[in-house]
């Protein structure tokens, strides 16, 4: 795992001990009488060793806002900084093995691939980066296992359950060790017990120098987990409070 570099500035404002920056992001879906404005000049910060919340009705933009950290999805208007780089200025390529490198990314739907074992999904991201397909997929069992999911490392996708389709998921999205977790919903599938054996493990990665985690959910469970817990309206954050795990950053 590469070292973690000190983030640059974005307009000469310091960005060092933030991990995610976003200012005035606004985005648009469709055009003139058809258009949608899902995000309404957002404005955020997650400092590095947090792991921040988002809550909120369907429909409330958070979603749209975490596939814009992730690089996934294009402001229409404002600023976004991702481990000190701005993603604007990263070409379609660069932004890939930004991503691939330093984001890992839980999405509401599994994205699993039917035709690979629990294991070789969980590995998927160690191959793209190159790993040994043995190594590779032995780091991913060892995940899963943490996940309880050792007894289902041969499955395919259709012979598990929704909530085992789901830690696979996650746990390709932790194999390796992104320096920012984006997670969407990552326990609606899971059962209490499951979820809180998922919510410590995304929590480990948030107690780390130099990582972070935003998750969005509905799931007021694993509010408990929260250091910070940002409340989203219309498009819009309308509250932050501090979680349970919050220590003061001032």
């Amino acid at each position: 795992m590469a070292t973690a570099t000190i983030p640059r500035t974005l307009h000469d404002r310091p960005l060092e001990g933030i991990a995610v920056r976003v200012r005035g992001v606004t985005k648009d879906f469709g055009s003139g009488g058809a258009m949608t404005r899902a995000l309404r000049g957002v404005d955020l910060d997650v400092p590095y060793g947090e792991l921040l919340m988002l809550i909120g009705p369907s429909g409330c933009g958070k979603t749209t806002l975490v596939s814009i950290v992730a690089g996934t999805l294009q402001p229409t208007v404002g600023d976004v900084t991702v481990l000190g780089q701005v993603l604007a200025a990263m070409s379609n390529g660069r932004k890939v093995r930004f991503r691939r490198d330093n984001v890992g990314f839980v999405f509401q739907s599994y994205n699993l691939l039917p035709a690979l074992t629990a294991a070789e999904n969980a590995a998927v991201p160690l191959l793209i980066a190159g790993w040994n397909r043995r190594r590779a997929v032995e780091a991913a069992a060892d995940v899963l296992a943490r996940l309880g999911m050792a007894d289902r490392l041969a499955s395919l996708p259709s012979e598990l359950s929704g909530g085992q389709q789901q830690r696979v998921a996650i746990a390709r999205a932790l194999v390796h060790e992104p320096r920012l977790l984006v997670c969407d919903e990552p326990t609606s599938a899971l059962d209490a017990e499951n979820g809180r054996i998922t919510m410590e493990l995304i929590r480990q990665i948030a107690v780390q120098p130099g990582r972070a985690v935003i998750v969005v959910t509905h799931d007021s469970r694993v509010y408990s987990f929260a250091d910070r817990i940002a409340s989203m309206e219309d498009g819009r954050i309308d509250a932050i409070a501090a979680g349970p795990h919050h220590v003061d950053q001032d």
